[in-house]
């Protein structure tokens, strides 16, 4: 009974190790083994920045590929056996594939990838869910908030086309006013008021998307302080009526002093009644030819003289 027992044992080693033998080719395919599923799929989406990563497949002093694919909305309902390559990740080194570029409409998304050696290829591994590009984080952009003399300044992050921002700024003291702008695009200083000396203006901003109608939350608020002292309330209403009088004056001055000098230069000859034609508006003098050589006086009437005149 016993050597029955060790004839059995030593048959059911031999069968164990035949069949591992015979397995090994399976396993084996130029002495590297199958590639396993890249595991852990899933999507970091911040700001309309969307970043597939997964677990590296390791294989020892080899380098492994991953290939991406995806379905839209369409592909997954009416012809799910299509999937698309990825533009940017066709063979990719890294553990991770940034599909913003792919993600073109607000649609749930399958993903997929596949590891690669030489020949040989894992199978697929999907993404649990679909990814929906509305369940991107939204952030503030950075900004960077500076007066040019007495402008306020401010020039926002560039996160790309899809995005707008909202500016909110003010001037710090009690019951403020809170102004609002809509600013199209980042990268570019935008002028927002021109400051008050020895005020100080605060400003914050929030990011727009229209493609998914979200927003984020505003940003923490910078301030800025305009150096000098504001001119008091008094001096400036004086300045004001000065600036007025100074309008009004000088033409007034300058008209007058035009007729000082039409007069005093050229002034008006009044003929005595005898020398006066009343048949003609007008008479020749002779000068004297010790005065002036020769000369014309023209005499008109009052009316006609007020009317030359103006």
């Amino acid at each position: 009974m016993q050597t029955l027992t060790i004839v059995l044992g030593e048959v059911w080693t031999n069968l164990t190790m035949w069949c591992f033998y015979a397995f090994i080719p399976c396993l084996l395919i130029d002495g590297v083994a199958i590639l396993p599923a890249p595991q852990n799929l899933s999507v970091h989406s911040v700001n309309m920045k969307h970043l597939l990563t997964w677990s590296p497949v390791t294989v020892p002093g080899e380098t492994v590929y991953y290939s991406v694919e995806y379905q839209g909305e369409y592909e997954s309902l009416y012809t799910s056996h299509i999937w698309i390559p990825s533009g940017c990740c066709a063979l990719t080194a890294g553990p991770e594939c940034d599909v913003t570029d792919d993600i073109t409409a607000t649609v749930p998304y399958s993903l997929r990838v596949r590891a690669a050696l030489g020949p040989q290829t894992s199978a697929w591994s999907t993404l649990k869910h679909p990814f929906n590009r509305n369940s991107t984080i939204l952030t503030p952009p950075r900004m960077e908030v500076t007066r040019d003399g007495f402008h306020l300044v401010i020039e926002l992050e560039d996160l790309g086309p899809h995005f707008e921002f909202l500016v909110a700024y003010w001037r710090r003291e009690p019951g403020a006013k809170e102004h609002v702008k809509v600013v199209r695009s980042g990268g570019i200083p935008e002028h927002l008021e021109t400051m008050e000396p020895g005020a100080t203006y605060c400003v914050k901003v929030q990011t727009l998307v229209k493609a998914i109608g979200r927003h984020s939350d505003f940003s923490q608020a910078e301030c800025v302080e305009v150096q000098g002292e504001a001119l008091p309330l008094g001096l400036a209403l004086c300045a004001l009526a000065g600036f007025v009088l100074i309008l009004v004056v000088v033409p007034l001055s300058i008209w007058k002093m035009g007729r000082l000098l039409q007069y005093s230069c050229c002034p008006v000859v009044v003929l005595p009644d005898t020398l006066k034609i009343t048949n003609s508006p007008q008479k020749l003098i002779s000068c004297r030819r010790e005065e002036v050589d020769a000369c014309v006086t023209a005499v008109l009437s009052s009316e006609e003289l007020f009317r030359a005149w103006i």
